[in-house]
């Protein structure tokens, strides 16, 4: 053992130094195990010691070593081929002679049915992936399945065995595959005779002895052809035998090949095996990789095939020529063999005869092979060459015998023992070689089978008309030995003939039958005359058969006999039904036609038959109508693109489509049925279609073919991802919920084929659709929610997104366009397309966009759309008014199927009739709307039902509501202010008095009404604490321009004056407010509240026409009848003068009314002299009492006030809010008790007072002690202090002097005047020196010492003194003599000056009016009425007013002893300067006849004179 295996390794060495390795060629096969054992040991280690370099160098020549023989074996094998009878000394190289064949790519192999004829007449018309010889195993693009085993299948001489014996030598010659270490391959025909069990090295071995001793496994790469399959007698049992894997294994040789053909043996080998269309179902499908099939030439390789053949070019122009002109011929010189058959005849006749007539149809070219073939075996065997054709009659119809016997049975190849029984010599068989072939093999000896099957059935043809030609025996009919044999005429014959043919599923007799008419022809006839011992005419025959064929279509045979029923008539020359039908194609009548059965046969043989390849059928350019369909099928089989649209089309047509896509053999790729009403049942017999293993179909247009969800789901079951259909079109048609999702999810899955998927009608659609899924992320037709608020703007884009919405595969239900500006014209576009799709939207939002009531009507088109099934509408914020909510309504009611439940109208102006329009739909039990969302915020909702229930209604159908009571506060007025500020809400008058409100509230309030301001027109806002603040908040909703406030009531609510400035403010500020009526009682305006207020109800601009102030009828009686009486209104008025205008408790009793009102707001009021009783004074100072604040000066004079009256009054003045600064009550009835308690009253709150008179009423001496305490105090301003004639005597005068003495500073007048002062004015004096108060002792009982001495005190202190009035006191000189120091003192600015009736005389009067000369300046009033002054004093005065710096306006001096010269004296002075004086008093003077001068003068200075 070891030294064999050091011999192995020397001889290893050897061959990897390129040495003599002989000793390899001559091993026997038990020692080849062994070397195959030491080999895998050595290559193993070399691998482990990391030589892999020298393991695969040292592989590599040992497959050399075998591959050289082999390959050398092959080229000698390969190199040559014959054609028919070769001529003497003839080699052809296949490599000069080999044109390429057409191979295409096709489906799983199949049972054909069809004539091979046919079929390759089929194959004209279709175009399918070619593919190469050598590349037969490489993956095309997009295959990434690594391919084993290929099936190329092919009609009997199309070129198989060719392109095996091309591809071999290539190999072998190094040109191609170099790659493969081994190609080996098996004859079919000689394994169909082994017997016995094998292995696979065994079988390789035996025919390829070079291999002796090689045993194979995957390491080598290797290719095992199978040629012939369709000649295996085996029966090929791939799913009952055993597994075998083993190379070495002996087992029959059906396991052997089953096992190498799926795979378990050699699964690294490449298998290709070669067969007839008919025997390819041999082999299971999944047992192979790739179909293949030899087409034979196309027209290209045709062409050239000729010009190799033909050495001339001329000739070989001039047989492609003849070849074209044939359809028949053209057809059949696909097949090589018939290229080789029509060369061989063509360059014949062409050659050696000057005959232009060659063969026009198939029977005449076989007749003339037949002729040649004879004529050249003659030639070659028996060396006789005539010009006649020297026919052996009995060999021929003896092989013609043979070949029909053989057609019979189905058979390709025939042995000795056929031979002879049919009485021919084997050994003279090789006469007929350019007709039959023979072959030796290893197992089978000596076989025989014709050329090609054409040629068998061309001799079975003429055996069968010879036969009835020469015997009137019909072959069809057994042999009869009796005497009366049968007889049987042509034309029988020939009908029976036709009728065989028409019979075979297969179309076995097809070509046999076209011989058979074809040798009818006279010059057919004359061409095997002598093979007819029989002469006359067979043209009556010939005539009669091609009616009865004719005859034959009306029984509407199948597509393909019918054909060749067509064929047959074209072997006859006859193209009378041809004729026809062009005739009709050529006139564009054929739409119009009714056809025969006859002319619809011959219409669809035009259509195959025509020189064009038919790759597109459109059954418009023909009939529209399902029997076109139907009676053209055979056409459609044969196209691979089948136009159908719009022919109505039924489901019935699909059915007949359906078996063109289960047919094996169609070619069809694409099928359009659009605008046809197929429906579901169509849809799904075309989805059986789908699912067939056969179906090519990669384009399927369904448009518009009333297809609902159920037919999607039929499509989407049928495929699968090895389905061919990468294009399906289903637009136009009703998906339902589930139809897009299904089919899309197909077009997702990348292991289907499906790659487009047109489901949109229009491209504008398709555009929106693209661009939706690059936004949205997804495609849009798959969601059921499309939220597009925002991603949408304008009417562009809304019309755009409508062209998707109109689509029917646009199922979306739920749709939100928010806030996407969208208007009346992208409405019209939306509103048109969901009326066109309707039926499956639910839900639809458009808020906030500005639809306007136009927009909303285009919607309202859809809702009175019976399909529509919108169950909710969105329309907030759309700037939708009364007239949408109408148009709304209108639609809803009018379409009574209407499935709206709920409806979103938040945010628009419904008027004054849209809530109750629509709110009516909701309780209208026929109607579905149940929800009518109208309120913007949960907040206001919830309002909502609160107030529904507290009112027992529905508050936004109410316009008065009156919520008294009914809401408590701010809290629950800011939960109304949320319903109130909606548009939905539309109450007008609104009634909130008494609700706790306060200044937080207003600001919800006036909020919620700036929001929704143009519809109230009365607020109720009554006895709530809203304050200044409060109103200030409401102003705004004043101020706002779409305010339609016409009565607002504020009364009792806490407002002062700055909220009636407020008030005023606003409704000044805006010049559109229709408030026509105001009402603020029971507040307090201050002092310029109502002025502003009134103001502006007298602005005729205003509207604003009544103000209710005043808290009672009473007292707005009064105000009216004050107004009345005054012309003016008296709460405007802030002195009031009603002195003499009251009269009468009535009177009294209203204007109490009026005074305790807030609103009346008089800071002087005068009432003297009203008469005014002692119980009116109380009433009307009760009533002040009530109102006391702005009251400064209150004058009650003249009326009998009485000691119940100065009660009230104290309270008054008690009062902390009162503010009376002046008090008159001259001669009131006021006692001294009266008097005294006043006076205490005044003492309890004295900062305000600063003028009280007590005139005329008995205060006395003990009232003047508690004024004593009054003026003492520091807190008291009294400024003025008026008794005159009240009773006080000297004590009164000494207690007010010590009062004054204590607190001077204040008071600037006393009067005093009427009452009996006496020696007290001395002590007055005193305080006359330090103070700036004017002292009124008028008719003071002054003696001329006490006048003496006040204006002494006067002169200490004369800078403030104005007015001085003395009189009816006793002056006398001295007490001039001290008013003259006063006068002449240049402090003093003494401007009038009463000195009536005081005992003054003319000289007192001279030196008075010296003193004035002195100091004329500031004098404009002087009265010295009632004392003597006599012309001398006279005329002393007209000093003074000649002065011209006298500025005297009046001057009185009745009754003073004036004469006439003193009227004169004052007469000439006034002359002189009149230009001040306005009033001079004469009265009770003599003046004369001086007195009319002085009158003229005064009436031209304008001053009047009494």
């Amino acid at each position: 053992m070891i030294v064999f295996i050091k011999h192995e390794l020397k001889l290893y060495k050897k061959l990897l130094r390129k040495e003599n390795t002989t000793y390899y060629r001559n091993v026997k096969q038990v020692r080849w195990n062994l070397k195959q054992t030491v080999l895998s040991m050595t290559l193993s280690f070399l691998n482990l010691m990391n030589h892999e370099d020298v393991a695969s160098a040292l592989q590599k020549e040992l497959i050399e070593v075998i591959q050289h023989p082999l390959k050398e074996g092959m080229k000698n094998k390969y190199h040559h081929v014959c054609e028919g009878i070769a001529k003497q000394g003839e080699s052809t190289s296949l490599n000069k002679i080999y044109t390429d064949l057409y191979i295409t790519e096709r489906g799983a192999g199949h049972v054909n049915k069809e004539h091979e004829v046919r079929r390759i007449e089929k194959n004209l018309m279709q175009q399918e992936v070619q593919i190469e010889c050598r590349n037969m195993f490489e993956c095309l693009p997009g295959q990434d399945r690594p391919i084993r085993t290929v099936l190329t299948q092919g009609v009997a001489g199309i070129g198989k065995s060719i392109c095996v014996q091309k591809l071999i030598l290539d190999w072998a010659e190094g040109k191609e595959l170099q790659d493969i270490q081994f190609i080996f391959p098996l004859p079919v025909q000689e394994l169909n005779l082994k017997r016995g069990n094998q292995s696979l090295m065994d079988i390789i071995g035996y025919f390829f002895p070079e291999t002796q001793g090689l045993i194979l496994t995957d390491q080598y790469k290797v290719m095992v052809i199978l040629d012939g399959l369709d000649e295996c007698k085996l029966p090929l049992s791939f799913h009952k035998n055993e597994i075998l894997k083993n190379v070495c294994e002996a087992a029959p040789l059906d396991v052997v090949l089953t096992n190498l053909i799926n795979g378990n043996l050699l699964p690294s080998a490449q298998i290709w095996i070669t067969t007839r269309p008919a025997a390819a179902s041999k082999i299971p499908a999944e047992c192979v990789d790739r179909v293949s099939e030899v087409r034979g030439f196309n027209d290209q390789q045709k062409e050239e095939y000729f010009r190799k053949r033909i050495s001339g070019q001329d000739l070989a122009n001039k047989i492609i020529e003849h070849i074209r002109e044939s359809r028949s011929l053209h057809i059949m010189c696909h097949i090589p063999v018939f290229c080789w058959i029509s060369a061989t005849v063509l360059q014949k006749i062409l050659e050696e005869t000057e005959s232009e007539e060659t063969p026009k149809s198939l029977t005449e070219m076989y007749t003339c092979f037949l002729i040649f073939q004879i004529v050249q075996g003659n030639k070659k065997y028996f060396g006789k060459n005539v010009l006649d054709t020297p026919w052996d009659e009995g060999l021929i119809l003896a092989l013609s015998e043979l070949a029909f016997q053989q057609l019979e049975e189905n058979s390709l190849i025939f042995y000795e023992d056929d031979l002879k029984s049919c009485g021919i010599d084997p050994s003279k068989i090789s006469v007929f070689s350019g007709l039959c072939t023979q072959e030796t093999g290893r197992f089978l000896g000596t076989v025989f089978s014709f050329v090609h099957l054409s040629i068998q059935e061309f001799l079975a043809a003429v055996f069968a008309y010879i036969c009835v030609r020469n015997e009137h025996r019909s072959i069809f009919e057994p042999q009869s030995t009796s005497q009366e044999s049968k007889t049987t005429e042509l034309i029988d014959f020939l009908k029976t003939a036709v009728d065989k043919a028409l019979e075979s599923d297969h179309g076995h007799l097809d070509l046999f039958l076209r011989f058979l008419l074809g040798l009818l022809l006279e010059s057919n006839e004359k061409l095997i005359r002598g093979l007819l011992t029989q002469t006359g005419s067979s043209s009556d025959s010939r005539k009669e058969i091609v009616e009865y064929i004719k005859l034959k279509f009306k029984e509407n045979p199948s597509p393909e006999r019918s054909i060749n029923l067509f064929y047959c008539l074209n072997e006859l020359n006859d193209d009378s039904l041809v004729k026809e039908i062009q005739s009709y194609m050529s006139s564009g009548r054929l739409s119009e036609a009714e056809l025969s059965p006859a002319q619809w046969s011959a219409l669809v043989f035009v259509l195959l038959t025509s020189k064009e390849k038919l790759e597109e059928f459109d059954l418009k350019k023909f009939i529209r109508s399902e029997e076109c369909l139907y009676r053209l099928l055979p056409v459609v089989q044969e196209a691979t693109t089948a136009l159908l649209s719009d022919c109505s089309l039924t489901e019935r047509s699909c059915s007949a489509l359906l078996k063109v896509l289960n047919l094996k053999s169609s070619t069809l790729t694409l099928l359009d049925l659009s605008y046809n009403p197929i429906q579901d049942f169509g849809v799904e017999l075309l989805s059986e279609g789908l699912k067939s293993s056969n179906c090519k179909l990669e384009t399927l247009r369904l448009s518009f073919c009333s297809i609902t969800e159920r037919g999607y789901g039929a499509l989407a079951l049928a495929l699968n991802p090895s389905s061919p259909l990468k294009e399906l079109d289903l637009r136009g048609n009703d998906p339902g919920d589930t139809g897009v999702k299904i089919i899309t999810h197909l077009l997702q899955d990348s292991t289907y084929k499906l790659n487009k998927l047109r489901l949109l009608k229009s491209a504008d659609a398709e555009e929106v659709c693209a661009s939706l899924t690059e936004s949205l992320g997804t495609d849009p037709l798959l969601l059921s929610e499309l939220d597009l608020s925002g991603k949408i703007q304008g009417d562009s884009e809304m019309k755009k997104l409508s062209h998707l919405l109109e689509d029917s595969h646009c199922r979306t239900k739920k749709l939100k366009l928010n806030n996407s500006s969208v208007t009346e014209e992208g409405c019209a576009a939306l509103s048109s397309a969901l009326c066109l799709n309707p039926s499956h939207l639910i839900e639809l939002d458009l808020g906030e966009n500005k639809l306007g009531n136009s927009g909303v009507m285009k919607l309202c088109e859809l809702l009175n759309n019976n399909f529509c099934k919108l169950q909710r509408l969105g329309f907030a914020d759309c700037c939708i008014t009364e007239k949408g909510y109408a148009a709304l309504a209108s639609a809803l009611k009018s379409n009574p199927s209407s499935t709206l439940m709920e409806l979103d109208l938040r945010g628009n102006d419904p008027g004054d009739e849209g809530v109750q329009l629509l709110t009516d739909l909701t309780k209208n039990e026929n109607s579905k709307l149940k929800t009518l969302r109208l309120l913007k915020s949960p907040a206001a909702e919830k309002a909502h039902a609160t107030l529904t229930k507290q009112l027992g209604a529905n508050p936004l159908r109410l316009r008065e509501m009156v919520l008294k009571g009914k809401i408590q506060g701010d809290s629950g007025l800011k939960q109304l202010s949320d319903l109130l500020k909606d548009s939905h809400c539309r109450i007008e008058i609104l009634g909130l008095s008494n609700s706790n409100i306060t200044e937080e509230g207003c600001a919800a309030l006036s909020s919620s009404l700036c929001s929704n301001p143009s519809h109230l027109i009365g607020l109720d806002l009554c006895e709530n604490k809203l304050g200044n603040l409060g109103v200030q908040q409401l102003c705004s909703f004043l101020n706002n321009t779409h305010c339609k406030l016409q009565q607002f009531r504020l009364s009792f609510c806490s407002i002062t004056e700055e909220g009636y400035a407020a008030l005023a403010s606003a409704l000044k500020s805006n010049p559109s407010s229709l408030l026509a009526e105001l009402d603020l009682r029971g507040n307090d305006p201050g002092d310029t509240g109502v002025d502003l207020l009134t103001d502006l109800q007298n602005d005729p601009a205003s509207k604003l026409k009544k103000i209710r102030l005043l808290k009672s009828p009473a007292a707005e009686k009064a105000c009216a009848s004050l107004t009345a009486a005054l012309g003016t209104n008296p709460l405007l008025l802030r002195e009031l003068d009603l002195s003499e205008k009251i009269r009468g408790r009535t009177a009294v009793n209203q204007l109490s009314d009026l005074l305790e009102d807030s609103h009346f707001r008089p800071k002087k009021l005068k009432l003297k002299n009203g008469n005014i009783s002692e119980e009116g004074c109380a009433a009307l100072l009760s009533a002040l009492c009530l109102n006391p604040s702005h009251l400064v000066e209150l004058d009650l004079s003249e009326n009998k006030l009485g000691n119940s009256g100065v009660e009230q009054l104290c309270d008054l003045v008690n009062n902390q809010h009162c503010k009376l600064q002046k008090l008159r009550l001259k001669n009131c009835s006021i006692k001294e008790k009266g008097c005294a308690d006043l006076v205490s009253a005044l003492c309890s709150n004295p900062t305000h007072i600063n003028v009280l008179d007590l005139s005329k009423n008995k205060v006395g001496d003990l009232g003047l002690n508690q004024l004593y305490v009054l003026v003492k105090n520091q807190e008291c301003k009294l400024q003025e202090l008026l008794l005159k004639e009240c009773s006080v005597g000297e004590k009164g005068c000494a207690a007010l002097t010590s009062a004054l003495t204590s607190n001077p500073s204040h008071l600037r007048e006393v009067d005093l005047q009427g009452n009996k002062l006496g020696k007290s004015a001395k002590q007055l004096s005193k305080i006359m020196k330090h103070s700036r108060c004017h002292l009124w002792l008028k008719n003071s009982n002054l003696s001329e010492e006490g006048c003496a001495a006040l204006l002494s005190a006067l002169c200490s202190n004369p800078s403030h003194l104005i007015e001085l009035d003395l009189s009816e006191n006793k002056l006398g000189n001295s007490g001039v003599k001290q008013l003259c120091d006063l006068v002449n003192n240049q402090c003093c600015k003494l401007q009038k000056l009463r000195l009536k009736n005081c005992s003054i005389k003319e000289k007192g009067c001279t030196d008075l009016a010296s003193a004035f000369c002195s100091n004329p300046t500031h004098i404009n009033v002087l009265d010295l009425s009632k004392n003597k002054l006599g012309d001398s004093g006279i005329k002393q005065l007209c000093l003074l007013v000649k002065n011209q710096e006298c500025k005297l306006q009046e001057l009185l001096l009745k009754e003073c002893s004036i004469g006439e010269k003193g009227c004169a004296a004052l007469t000439s002075a006034l002359t002189l300067n009149p230009s001040h004086l306005r009033e001079l008093d004469l009265q009770g003077n003599k003046l004369g006849k001086s007195a009319k001068q002085l009158s003229e003068l005064m009436k031209k200075s304008g001053c009047p004179l009494r």
